[in-house]
């Protein structure tokens, strides 16, 4: 009845995946190749989650 109320779980990792990517392009810009390796690999991970969803 009230499914509208129902966040996408979708949407939020989209929004969490380009956060992820803007902030690795912020660290690698800066110079700080450690924290653009970390970011990149937790924006690989939420696109695992987001092809998962999209699959099923």
């Amino acid at each position: 009845m009230f499914s509208f109320f129902k966040s996408d779980p979708l949407k939020k990792l989209n929004k969490d995946y380009s956060i992820k990517l803007e902030q690795a392009m912020h660290a690698q810009r800066n110079g700080d190749i450690r924290r653009y390796a970390e970011l990149t690999h937790q924006a690989e991970k939420i696109l695992e989650q987001i092809q998962a969803l999209e699959t099923a």
